[in-house]
């Protein structure tokens, strides 16, 4: 598989994060769905399948990414997902998908702290796409 045959799901509350996102992704050669909450995301998700998908954690609540990633792993099990967020910046919790009782209850496949270099996030969904 190409890249540009791969379309990438990025939901994020913050337009500038969420620009910035797509405009790197995009720049690496995916293609792009982006929307800016969480009923955006799951209208998505209810008709299309993407490739991989990027949610924010705290979209309308604080816990919106783990929504969406339990809502995207039940339609679509195949689907890798990166939880992308400043919570740990921004309230000093932190947490990680490290254990199995962790990954039962965040079913995504990555948790990255916001702030990662564009060549970074490229690396890791090459691996989650076995690219």
């Amino acid at each position: 598989m190409k890249k540009s045959d791969i379309t990438i799901l990025v939901a994020d509350d913050d337009p500038d994060y969420l620009f910035q996102t797509v405009f790197n992704l995009e720049k690496a050669g995916y293609k792009t769905v982006a929307v800016e909450s969480q009923a955006e995301a799951e209208s998505v998700i209810a008709r299309f399948k993407p490739d991989l998908a990027i949610f924010d954690l705290m979209m309308e609540s604080d816990d919106s990414g783990f929504i969406l990633c339990y809502k995207i792993k039940r339609k679509y099990p195949d689907v890798p997902v990166i939880l992308a967020t400043a919570v740990s910046h921004e309230t000093g919790l932190s947490f990680s998908i490290d254990s199995d009782q962790e990954k039962s209850w965040i079913r995504a496949d990555r948790y990255l702290e916001k702030g990662i270099r564009p060549e970074q996030l490229d690396q890791e969904v090459m691996k989650l796409l076995k690219l």
